[in-house]
């Protein structure tokens, strides 16, 4: 089956559909000129010290890795990104009553950008629109925090309990928002169709998704340009660019 006739097959199961979730990862935003971790050109494939410095207990145990990773959010282009034909894709599917549930591994609000609801957002990994102390939990608008860092703080503390700041990601080896966890669960476990879309599918636990999706007998879709664990388990794979084969099947829905 070429691409053409499995782009109008998976459409005829969106329009189907009464309840149909979605999985992005890295890959949908590339083509917004966010780079992704684990791809030929990752961020992490071309520097292991930036995966390192993501990890929490190096992020808590050095000075140096804060000072780096506050260097490195200062100098982001992610805040000026802008959402690509991707991200309007899934807001026009929202549109039309076709989305239920957007579960998003990304960090960089291009789906609210786009016009997707945060109601239906679940952002598995957190924001970099936010920051949160790791003492007290305080949390707000991280370009507070970017503030100060241009005004010398290299490192800045807690203005209510001196605690360690850091954005409101989810860094290796700190747990999920239990509650996030769980509503990206219940959606996966009561869906229809299910659609992977520039993800790897090979961080858990929401590598663990699409299991519970299967188990509910819902059409397992995979938009990647990579070959994921889960291929053989989808009833359709598509590899072409997400930018248009997105838009496309929106079109036909």
């Amino acid at each position: 089956m070429d691409e053409r006739e499995t782009i109008e097959r998976v459409a005829r199961w969106l329009k189907a559909s009464r309840i149909t979730v979605v999985l992005t990862g890295a890959g949908i935003s590339t083509e917004s000129g966010i780079p992704d971790f684990r791809g030929p050109q990752g961020v992490w494939t071309r520097d292991p010290e930036a995966e390192k410095r993501a990890t929490i207990q190096h992020f808590m145990a050095s000075r140096d890795a804060r000072v780096a990773s506050w260097k490195y959010r200062r100098a982001s282009t992610v805040d000026a990104a802008l959402p690509n034909a991707g991200h309007f894709a899934l807001a026009e599917l929202e549109r039309k009553g076709k989305l239920q549930a957007l579960i998003t591994q990304n960090i960089d609000s291009l789906h609210i950008k786009a016009g997707n609801s945060l109601a239906r957002i679940v952002e598995i990994h957190g924001t970099v629109r936010d920051f949160v102390c790791m003492g007290c939990g305080e949390r707000g608008p991280i370009d507070r925090v970017i503030a100060r860092v241009e005004a010398g703080e290299e490192d800045p503390p807690c203005r209510t309990c001196g605690g360690i700041l850091k954005s409101a990601t989810i860094a290796f080896g700190q747990n999920l928002v239990a509650e996030d966890l769980e509503r990206a669960q219940s959606a996966a476990s009561s869906c229809e169709v299910f659609l992977a879309i520039g993800t790897s599918l090979t961080v858990t636990p929401v590598a663990l998704l699409p299991r519970y999706a299967l188990q509910a007998g819902a059409k397992f879709v995979i938009l990647n340009a990579q070959p994921t664990p889960y291929d053989r388990a989808a009833a359709a794979v598509i590899r072409g660019p997400i930018g248009e084969v997105l838009p496309a099947i929106v079109d036909l829905v």
